[in-house]
């Protein structure tokens, strides 16, 4: 990854976190993120009526899953991270992030679909490949959402290993 000085505060749409993470269909929700400094970030995942999980969770009354709100909190500190700090910008482009721990995670109201639901995060670098990851999610300037995280990075062959593949 580039070792360029970056200047905050910057935007990544849909394409560009894309760009920075693996995933892809349905479980890849993210559309916006600004980074406003290295650990510090905002950004905004909306979860649509045709999403194929969605539309099995609670049928007639659809809300989306609490392990999504996790998932895109982690995926928004992911890119967040891999595109504004100047430390794991310098690490080996092979490394993927990967789900450590969910620490500590309430859920104060649910979330329907076709909503913006934005994120504020905060990273702590923990060591040096994990990171504590701690984030707000509110929809409409409602709390929806408290999330503390552990995040860590993994080359992906040691992965691949992991998993038999």
């Amino acid at each position: 990854m580039s070792e360029a000085p970056l200047a905050y505060p910057f935007v990544l749409d849909r394409a560009g976190i894309e760009g920075l993470l693996p995933h892809r269909g349905d479980i890849f929700v993210c559309q916006q993120l600004t980074i406003e400094g290295p650990h510090d970030f905002r950004g905004a995942a909306r979860w649509p009526l045709s999403n194929s999980i969605i539309q099995g969770h609670f049928p007639g009354l659809p809300v989306v899953p609490g392990v999504f709100l996790i998932e895109a909190a982690a995926q928004l500190a992911g890119a967040g991270l891999l595109a504004g700090d100047p430390y794991l910008r310098t690490l080996d482009d092979d490394l993927i992030g990967v789900l450590a721990g969910v620490r500590k995670t309430a859920f104060r109201r649910p979330v329907e679909v076709d909503r913006d639901v934005d994120f504020v995060i905060h990273c702590r670098q923990m060591a040096a490949l994990a990171v504590q990851v701690n984030a707000r999610a509110t929809t409409g300037g409602v709390e929806v959402a408290e999330l503390d995280l552990l995040m860590a990075y993994t080359p992906r062959q040691q992965l691949l290993a992991a998993i038999g593949a």
